[in-house]
């Protein structure tokens, strides 16, 4: 209040002066009025003063000054001006003694005075600001200029600089801050020691998008913050709220490709839908989309129950199907035949698997029990239930596999194949793809955490290779797929370009706004660490055994033709595979695995924690 006071008799000064500055401006020469002339001038701030109160001139905070501000004081003075020139002329004496001109001379000088003082005082805390946070705003549209209004009305944060894609904008200025085209970013940043920039462009697609980002990581060691697409924009306004840090997604995601509504319906609307390893990353995300395709009842069967408990209490929330969680292992195949002839299970998605590969190099048998078996048993009990369709979810490690999990899932597909070309009632599909986002076993979540910790990062070899897809996309497109399967068939899915796991790691530094440390940057932020290859693990994962391969309607999902064993060659097999199971036996285990899958080239001795060599 106080200092509304004070503004209020600056202002008062300033109107009182102003009139005998327009005296002299008038009349060249000093002015000194006489009673009644001064009276009307002592009267001017008394006019003024509830005007500027009513345009609301003392709630502006100063040191915030926008076009708005500069605008209603424009309004608030001619208001005033004109009031003050009817009083002048009302009175008799001021027709004689004050020129017409001085009024005008005065609305003038009003506006300068106390605009000007308003700007002084914003001028003044932009230079005493040199604390603050300077930051870039990529993206001149509406959404740029309404983070940028946001802004505003922090105390830590200066924008610097907006950078647009559109060149016919280059060079202009938007609220006095100008506007640069994405190859001055580095000269930007250098020039006004910018550390943060928030990229507000909702509309582009996801390919443009990521190629900024790349830019940006390129260019600069910027931290990014990113406003959500138009799509993830509930009520369709950017506020500073929205903004979050770049997420991998928006590194490697790409554009998605339109779904086929009628094939994502097939196996789930109106059906009873049973998911197994319903509580893991792609069992989670499977049961999310089915309850939205309209399913009628949806099993949920895990063996882990914190996994259960807590994708039970996430689904009872949402939609109107009903919800059944059973606790169970698909090595079980009683239980699982009791769950499908209990509740006329239709379609099985067979998520369940030891999906981990140094961890199931540890623990062949249990890798190799839960995998083939749990596929088998899973399978046998589909079959015995007149289940219609059963969906395995498979991995790229199948293919050429170098480790026992990525063999352990080749044979559940073989094992399908197989089952598939014995009878007709149970329609068998496999869908092989590559790493997802955000899995439990991902190195992303792992990076997040040692740059959170401030290093090192590890990667296993510098030349280490992955494919990369979203978890959501990868699910739509296995239900598709899925929905594609004539029997027996083993479907790929297009995971994009391969990405180097190495340069990942160096694009997730510097996104968070750090600077790898190396031998030509010593005082960098973050080390990585290369550790060397884990068990059973290889440079790069391939999706297709053979170049036999066929498209179909989903230019993401591609059809394999590849080899087929007949159950009567691949039965006995399955049978020494138990007994070694049973034994423990690691040696016979490695021998039958090889056996069966010909392209498996182990990549380490075996490593079972209970192998004895000497045994």
């Amino acid at each position: 209040m106080l200092k509304k006071v004070l503004i209020a008799v600056f202002d008062m000064i300033v109107m009182v002066a102003v009139i005998l500055i327009s005296f002299y401006m008038r009349l060249g020469e000093i002015y000194w009025p006489d009673n009644e002339t001064g009276l009307l001038i002592l009267l001017a701030p008394i006019v003024a003063i509830p005007i500027f109160v009513v345009f609301g001139l003392y709630n502006l905070v100063n040191r915030h000054i926008n076009f708005h501000a500069i605008w209603l004081i424009i309004k608030a003075v001619s208001v005033y001006a004109l009031a003050w020139g009817m009083l002048v002329f009302l009175s008799g004496y001021g027709m004689v003694s004050v020129p017409r001109s001085v009024i005008l001379i005065n609305w003038t000088l009003s506006i300068l005075f106390i605009g000007g003082s308003r700007m002084f005082v914003f001028w003044l805390f932009s230079k005493r600001a040199s604390n603050l946070k300077n930051i870039i705003i990529y993206g001149a549209g509406g959404a740029g200029i309404q983070i940028h209004n946001a802004l505003q009305s922090t105390h830590q944060i200066k924008v610097v600089a907006f950078i647009d894609d559109d060149k016919q904008i280059h060079g202009k200025y938007i609220y006095g801050i100008k506007v640069f085209g994405p190859k001055d970013i580095n000269h930007v940043v250098r020039e006004n020691n910018a550390s943060e920039i928030l990229l507000t462009i909702p509309s582009v697609n996801q390919s443009r998008r990521t190629e900024i980002i790349n830019n940006i990581e390129l260019n600069s060691s910027l931290t990014v913050r990113i406003l959500p697409g138009v799509d993830e924009l509930a009520n369709g306004n950017a506020t500073i709220n929205d903004l979050r840090h770049v997420s991998i997604e928006d590194l490697l995601g790409r554009d998605s490709v339109q779904a086929n509504q009628a094939l994502l319906k097939v196996n789930i609307q109106n059906k009873v839908v049973m998911v197994t390893g319903a509580g893991g990353s792609i069992g989670s995300e499977l049961c999310r989309q089915i309850i939205h395709l309209g399913a009628s009842q949806l099993i949920l069967f895990e063996q882990s129950e914190l996994a259960l408990y807590n994708i039970d209490k996430e689904l009872s929330s949402v939609g109107d199907i009903k919800i059944v969680p059973i606790l169970g292992s698909v090595v079980n195949q009683n239980r699982i035949e009791k769950v499908c002839k209990s509740f006329g299970v239709q379609t099985i998605y067979h998520a369940a698997a030891y999906k981990h590969v140094p961890m199931v190099e540890f623990n062949n048998t249990e890798g190799v029990n839960n995998n083939v078996f749990g596929t088998l048993n899973c399978a046998q009990a589909a079959i015995n239930c007149s289940v219609e369709t059963f969906v395995l979810i498979s991995t790229d490690k199948a293919v050429r596999p170098t480790n026992t999990m990525g063999t352990t899932k080749r044979i559940a597909e073989l094992v399908l194949q197989s089952l598939a070309t014995k009878q007709s009632g149970t329609k068998f599909t496999m869908v092989r793809f590559g790493n997802v986002l955000g899995s439990s076993g991902s190195v992303i979540p792992l990076f997040k955490r040692q740059i959170k910790d401030g290093g090192p990062v590890t990667v296993t070899d510098a030349n280490i290779i992955r494919y990369f897809m979203t978890i959501p996309e990868a699910v739509e497109l296995v239900i598709q797929a899925g929905a594609m399967g004539l029997g027996g068939d083993v479907f790929v899915l297009d995971m994009g370009k391969p990405v180097k796991i190495y340069d990942l790691a160096k694009k997730m530094i510097h996104l968070t706004g750090l600077e790898v440390k190396d031998e030509s940057n010593p005082k960098g932020d973050i080390e990585i660490q290369i550790t060397g290859l884990r068990p059973g693990e290889k440079l790069y994962e391939e999706l297709l055994i053979g170049d036999n391969v066929s498209d179909t309607d989903n230019p993401l999902i591609l059809r394999a033709q590849e080899g087929v064993l007949a159950w009567g060659e691949l039965e006995p097999i399955l049978d020494d595979l138990q007994i070694a199971i049973a034994d423990c036996d690691q040696k016979k285990l490695r021998e039958l695995l090889i056996r069966v899958v010909p392209g498996f080239k182990p990549q380490c001795d075996i490593s079972d924690l209970l192998y004895k060599p000497d045994q």
